[in-house]
């Protein structure tokens, strides 16, 4: 008999994941046979439930809050992008133990640079946070080339300390501030912050938008995040929500473990209808 290869998400909580219908439609758009489930841990058992389902079988594991941090160190060996991100959202297993990945960043740029088709090279780039989801796309938004990334926070001492853990590049292409400095305009903004969750925005002078200005938040939600909805009264060109970025780290996951990369569209349209 054939052992379905089992895959799944850990969190707490876990039950607004999405992760298993984009790992199903992922499983179905390429014809992989998996099994995937969304699993509830207790807080100071993420090591004895990923030692259970690595015993027992299991081949891969997404991360969601709050056990990213534990997954690093749970991790035998770390790809560049983990070390980088300070931060693990997936687990694979391999021959020498189990390694651990950040797909967050990758699927940032293949949803802002393949299916929004923005141009991330040369442009001016203001990030507003200095946490975690920041961390994880810091690198890889570097990576494109950018003329310069100011990191707006509401401490100025955090977001400074993200540019030193992460900088390999000259001085001049990254900065921070807080959010009362911002004194520029800018070609993107990238909300990093989960400020639209609670329907909340950072104070930002509305000069910080031109015409020609994209706007991408993060998080995503049934209707336009807060964020969203004042880069459009700012007279922003495009604005996107964080739905792509989701499926597109997922996509990233299902690459790391079967080896084929899902097209990652039609499965946005598909879970924007039931948000």
């Amino acid at each position: 008999m054939t052992t379905i290869p089992r895959y799944a998400v850990f969190g707490n909580p876990i039950h607004h994941s999405k992760s298993p219908v984009l790992h199903q439609a992922f499983a179905k758009q390429t014809g992989e046979s998996i099994a995937y489930t969304a699993e509830l841990v207790d807080i100071n058992e993420f090591s004895s439930a990923a030692d259970q389902f690595f015993n027992q079988g299991g081949l891969g594991l997404n991360i969601t809050v709050p056990f990213k941090i534990d997954a690093l160190h749970y991790a035998d060996t770390l790809t560049d992008r983990a070390k980088k991100a300070g931060a693990v959202n997936t687990l694979i297993k391999k021959n020498n133990g189990i390694e651990g990945d950040n797909t967050d960043g990758a699927g940032f740029i293949y949803d802002v640079t393949q299916n929004l088709q923005w141009t991330l090279t040369n442009k001016r780039i203001l990030v507003l946070g200095a946490g975690g989801a920041v961390r994880g796309i810091l690198d890889p938004l570097l990576q494109t080339k950018p003329q310069k990334i100011v990191i707006a926070n509401r401490t100025v001492a955090k977001a400074q300390r993200l540019i030193e853990d992460i900088n390999t590049t000259p001085e001049t292409i990254l900065s921070a501030c807080h959010y009362s400095d911002i004194n520029d305009t800018f070609d993107m903004i990238i909300n990093g912050t989960s400020a639209s969750l609670h329907g909340d925005l950072p104070a930002l002078p509305n000069t910080t938008i031109s015409n020609n200005s994209s706007c991408y938040d993060m998080m995503y939600g049934e209707k336009p995040t807060v964020f969203m909805q004042w880069a459009v009264q700012c007279g922003a060109e495009k604005v996107a929500d964080g739905l792509g970025m989701l499926v597109c780290q997922g996509a990233e996951s299902f690459y790391q473990w079967r080896g084929i990369k899902p097209k990652t569209q039609s499965v946005i349209d598909q879970l924007r209808l039931t948000l």
